[in-house]
């Protein structure tokens, strides 16, 4: 009993983080129909943002809450420089242009700030264990397990209770058609970005809580997980995202729970076997939608 709660709270904390990032792909894969792979490095600006806000002496709790901030900015940044001159282009086009944008991330973090890691002093109340019996849970753990089902109600919330989350939801559904009753195209796709650097930000302090330090490249491996995870769950519908999240943290678990300790470092090459498994028998994910991308 002890080691199936073990096994619950890792799933829930390795899907959390893969969720929120995954949800972040989503919801800007659902109007613009290509995928960010820049959206990792919004990770790493928040990280570097909390580590400088530190340094000067800010309290974590506001540091952390100005590194999410800072995470939505820097995507509504992508947005607006990068992005906006190009749309109507090729879903080709934007692809290339994500890639050049997080190499020219890493270069500049790695030559500005450093490329060896970065500490980040993590407050009492998220390190250490909190102990159930028998069971040793790690605080970060549960601090990334109540963040993460916040952040996804609190985006419920915000898609279904409010006008500006409506128009975004319609704009997902069907643009065209949202457009044509007057929905603003540059504003809901600069909401989209901002919503999916909020939502990296929350990713990357959980991430850091877990790890203690921030890299030029810390967002790169969350990034490749929320990529499948996405893929798993399905590309532009933010429910099938986060469901994709929470079986990529399963199998992960499993992996860790299940396989001998000297084939655990194999995991990873067992879940690129699932998604090829899924490319093959259902490529369009666990909830198929085939989002038609913003002009």
């Amino acid at each position: 009993m002890d080691q199936l709660i073990q096994f619950f709270v890792t799933v829930l904390s390795l899907g959390g983080v893969y969720g929120l990032l995954a949800l972040g792909l989503a919801t800007v894969f659902g109007l613009l129909g290509f995928l960010n792979f820049a959206h990792g490095d919004l990770m790493t600006v928040c990280g570097y943002t909390v580590f400088f806000l530190l340094v000067a002496g800010t309290p974590f709790p506001l540091a952390a809450m100005l590194g999410i901030l800072m995470a939505g900015v820097a995507a509504l940044l992508m947005e607006r420089i990068a992005f906006r001159p190009l749309r109507g282009r090729s879903p080709m086009t934007l692809l290339i242009t994500t890639f050049a944008i997080s190499l020219a991330l890493h270069v500049i973090f790695q030559i500005f700030i450093s490329p060896k890691a970065q500490p980040i002093p993590v407050p009492a109340y998220l390190s250490g264990y909190i102990t159930f019996g028998e069971v040793f849970v790690a605080k970060a753990q549960i601090y990334a397990i109540i963040a993460a089902l916040l952040a996804v109600v609190g985006l419920n919330l915000f898609v279904n209770y409010t006008q500006m989350g409506n128009s975004l939801k319609a704009a997902s559904d069907d643009f065209d058609v949202a457009r044509s009753v007057g929905i603003r195209a540059d504003r809901m796709i600069a909401l989209a970005f901002f919503v999916s650097g909020i939502l990296a930000g929350i990713a990357a302090i959980i991430w850091i809580s877990q790890r203690g330090s921030v890299t030029p490249t810390m967002g790169l491996t969350p990034m490749i997980k929320a990529l499948i995870a996405v893929i798993i769950g399905g590309l532009s519908n933010p429910r099938g995202a986060l469901y994709g999240g929470m079986l990529l943290g399963l199998l992960e678990a499993m992996a860790l729970y299940l396989l001998p300790s000297n084939l655990v470092l194999y995991r990873d090459a067992i879940v690129l076997l699932v998604l090829i498994m899924f490319l093959v028998w259902r490529p369009n994910g666990i909830i198929a939608t085939n989002p038609e991308p913003a002009r």
